[in-house]
């Protein structure tokens, strides 16, 4: 099996429970963490690619909103404004460390298969430039999904590492890894290491939603699994509330769920 330093384009996708607190407001200190541990990776030689979450979760603290809107002009507002201010943020943090960023925004409609290619075309340039491309849904424009709670970036980050032809998809999440049990209601619950197949028991795992800012839960973060497995891609989930187990992770010690198809 190659290790995870042998890696060479990396997709991570981080969830809004990642990037901001409780009240919804953004957790400078984490982002702070998660920007120069990237950097760092990204100066290490890896080609990095973000899918972040948290464009509506940020736009509900900007206007001091405490649960997340129902009606879909809601959501639009939360998302245009949350947007905004995510990218100028990673814009400046990426800045400090000599990196350009560049943003790219998708919906259902322009993933469709004969669009696809423009896509591919354009990560493969940014990261020919030496760019981090930062990848979001248009939640301002992108109603259906926003209508349908089809809008989680878990497995839009699938979708993006295939498109890539990344080596590897990190989901970055409020959890540890997949256990086989709740951990949140069993003391006794135990970390999975390393899952070699989505079967019915791993389905079964899976439980509901996430953070009242966000949409994910274990079960789209299964289906991203799923996603990349087609396309032969590993996946490792792990903790995005301690950034720093990136380094962890490329210094090749254990973190997280790895995800693989390779048995040996």
């Amino acid at each position: 099996m190659r290790k995870i330093s042998e890696r060479k384009r990396i997709v991570v996708k981080v969830g809004t429970s990642t990037l901001t607190h409780k009240t919804g407001r953004l957790n400078i200190r984490r982002v702070e963490q998660l920007v120069k541990t990237l950097a760092d990776i990204y100066n290490a030689g890896h080609e990095v690619i973000l899918v972040s979450s948290g464009a509506i979760g940020l736009g509900m603290g900007k206007l001091g909103l405490v649960k997340r809107p129902k009606d879909t002009p809601g959501k639009q507002a939360c998302a245009a404004i949350g947007q905004c201010e995510l990218m100028n943020l990673y814009d400046n943090l990426f800045s400090d460390y000599s990196i350009t960023v560049a943003q790219i925004l998708l919906t259902r409609y322009i993933l469709l298969e004969e669009r696809r290619k423009n896509v591919e075309n354009a990560l493969e340039r940014l990261l020919a430039v030496g760019a981090v491309p930062i990848v979001n849904e248009n939640d301002t424009v992108a109603i259906d999904e926003l209508e349908l709670e089809m809008g989680e970036n878990d497995s839009l980050a699938a979708v993006v590492a295939t498109l890539a032809n990344a080596d590897l998809l990190i989901i970055m999440s409020d959890i540890d890894g997949l256990y086989d049990q709740d951990p949140h209601k069993s003391e006794d619950a135990q970390m999975i290491p390393v899952v070699h197949e989505i079967d019915d028991v791993i389905r079964n795992l899976a439980g509901g939603a996430g953070s009242k800012f966000g949409t994910g839960g274990m079960k789209t973060k299964i289906h991203a699994v799923e996603i990349a497995y087609e396309a032969g891609i590993d996946v490792v989930l792990m903790n995005g509330r301690k950034p720093g187990r990136l380094y962890d992770l490329f210094e090749d010690k254990a973190v997280g769920t790895l995800f693989t198809l390779q048995k040996d």
